[in-house]
């Protein structure tokens, strides 16, 4: 029997969404936006030499047709990447109203979101009243603090003192639907904050926020803070079965490898591992190893995103796609016959555009394991329906097989 390996490199966009203009970072619209092409040019400027240098360099990735992929996406000019492909390549864009992860993977599983998500206004109080007087009652503090748009290392400098004077959580968001809580790990306590997030994401679920998120830190404020690996995500369950259901409905096993477990609330998830992208590539290698026949092992690396996406860390971002392309070259060499292994992404996040947001755009998909050629531009629903067919499993929702 197949298996398949989805991995989900998150924020790796190649541009050219079509509506791409209809979403914006602050009061600039998307348009144009591409996160590789724009990494790509600025690594060939010698703009992006800190602890790499030179063009980019990806060439597994390229031999399976990354190059192909982006010019098929955008027309937005970029250097090299110009192998012959090898692998099956594409690119697919997204039909939900949303350029988030729970909409990116929702849809790379099978489900378009079916509702617009719920934003919070940026401005200086961002949350309704009673939300907050909800969330100070269930911390257990007479506050909290922050109630803002902000990015979550900065406003770890600016509040994270108070924080630890006061003891009230600090709530924030940003232009995706959620709703997060920074908090220290030691002097208020990893576990009350994962409680906190637990029992308030009802009613923020409720409110069609996508997720509440717990996002932990240690430190002072003499020596600085620094978020850990402890986050956690607490996502609406999806309303409808997706891709993870359809393989253990049909006796697969299901393997979640990052935040894969948070987003579908471990729904048709049989085993979870989480850690760092380092961690997580070792347990990636260790799946094509031992996973099961018939069995799907779903990845998602995250740090693209939120440690040089976020923060527009352009060398950070190059640094991460050349470790992760070299990987992914020696995980190649042990794929078995009649293994699928299918890399894109759940939207972009520009490091070289103004703002700190994600931004629209089409993903890469890179097929290695089964033949060479094109499938040409498809929908993100298409990629659940085509790993259903690669491992004879009953697909649900409106996606069509490419393959």
């Amino acid at each position: 029997m197949p298996r398949a390996f989805l991995v989900v490199m998150d924020s790796v966009g190649i541009g050219g969404a079509p509506d791409a203009g209809t979403f914006f970072n602050g009061d600039l619209p998307d348009l144009g936006a591409n996160t590789l092409a724009h990494i790509a040019q600025a690594c060939a400027a010698g703009q992006a030499d800190e602890g790499r240098s030179g063009p980019l360099h990806l060439p597994n990735m390229e031999r399976l047709g990354l190059g192909a992929a982006m010019r098929l996406a955008s027309s937005v000019p970029f250097p090299g990447l110009e192998a012959e492909p090898q692998g099956l390549w594409g690119c697919a864009r997204e039909f939900s109203r949303g350029k988030d992860t729970p909409s990116g993977h929702w849809e790379l599983a099978g489900l378009p979101v079916p509702w617009d998500w719920h934003y919070f206004p940026d401005r200086a109080l961002s949350f309704p009243e009673d939300l907050s007087a909800f969330v100070a009652e269930q911390a257990g503090t007479d506050g909290i603090l922050g109630n803002c748009h902000a990015s979550g290392t900065v406003i770890l400098d600016t509040l994270g003192a108070e924080h630890m004077r006061t003891g009230k959580p600090i709530c924030y968001t940003s232009a995706d639907s959620v709703f997060q809580i920074a908090a220290h790990e030691e002097t208020f306590g990893l576990d009350r904050l994962l409680e906190l997030c637990k029992a308030i994401a009802p009613r923020l679920h409720a409110m069609k926020v996508g997720r509440v998120i717990a996002r932990p830190f240690l430190g002072s404020a003499k020596e600085g803070f620094t978020r850990t690996t402890n986050r956690r995500d607490y996502a609406i369950t999806t309303p409808a079965p997706v891709l993870t259901n359809w393989v253990q409905d049909a006796g697969g096993r299901v393997h979640a490898i990052g935040k894969i477990g948070d987003i579908f609330s471990m729904s048709g998830i049989d085993t979870l591992k989480k850690g760092s992208d380092t961690r997580l590539m070792e347990y990636l290698f260790h799946a094509v190893e031992t996973a099961e026949q018939g069995s799907l092992t779903f990845a998602n690396f995250v740090e693209f995103d939120s440690m040089h996406g976020h923060t527009r860390d352009i060398p950070g971002y190059a640094r991460a796609l050349e470790w992760f392309d070299a990987e992914i070259g020696r995980l190649l060499g042990k794929l078995r016959k009649g293994d699928m292994l299918l890399l894109t992404a759940d939207h972009g996040n520009d490091p070289s555009w103004p703002g700190s947001d994600h931004t629209r755009e089409q993903v890469p998909v890179l097929i290695a394991g089964l033949d060479a050629g094109t499938i040409g531009q498809v929908k993100f629903a298409d990629v659940a329906a085509s790993i259903a067919a690669h491992l004879n499993v009953p697909a649900q929702g409106p996606g069509k097989s490419f393959l």
